[in-house]
């Protein structure tokens, strides 16, 4: 099991690479060192994000329940955490070595604005860097993310009651 674990890990490692490659985040492998310190192209900025007003309306069908938390925090530990980081705090170890600036999903003011038809929208089409997941995640494994990405923002505190 941890050997198919570890091939699966690399593999996607792998892709993330060849994408960040791709995408002039890493220089290509096989180009000579000083060739590349004089190439002075930065990658392409994010475009803006336009989610169809129907996606936007879009509920989730996928109860926030501890069984489908449990799925999408599986899920975002193999495909996820690594650039989002293990909290949800964006801090993952390739944004950081990227140099990538994701959302702190721990912070309630970060998804106060979006619908759960936004994030699922997201995690279809992509944003940015961050790759879409059509054709790769079946839809309720995209759902159990939106609940589990739900689960990170911290509670406000009650606000103490004067005295």
């Amino acid at each position: 099991m941890n050997r198919v674990l570890a091939v699966l890990a690399a593999f996607f490692l792998a892709v993330l690479l060849v994408s960040a490659q791709r995408a002039g985040l890493l220089p290509a492998l096989s180009e000579n060192p000083a060739v590349q310190e004089t190439k002075k192209e930065q990658p392409k900025p994010p475009s803006e994000l336009k989610i169809p007003p129907e996606e936007v309306k879009r509920a989730n069908p996928v109860k926030a329940t501890a069984e489908s938390i449990a799925a999408g925090k599986h899920t975002f530990g193999t495909q996820c955490a690594m650039c989002h980081g293990e909290t949800g705090d964006g801090k993952g170890d390739l944004a950081v070595e990227l140099k990538l600036k994701t959302k702190d999903c721990t912070d309630p003011a970060t998804l106060k604005e979006r619908t759960d038809g936004e994030l699922f929208y997201i995690l279809t089409k992509g944003h940015g860097y961050m790759p879409g997941q059509e054709g790769r995640m079946k839809d309720d494994q995209k759902w159990n993310l939106v609940n589990y990405v739900r689960s990170f923002a911290k509670k406000p505190e009650a606000e103490k009651p004067k005295q």
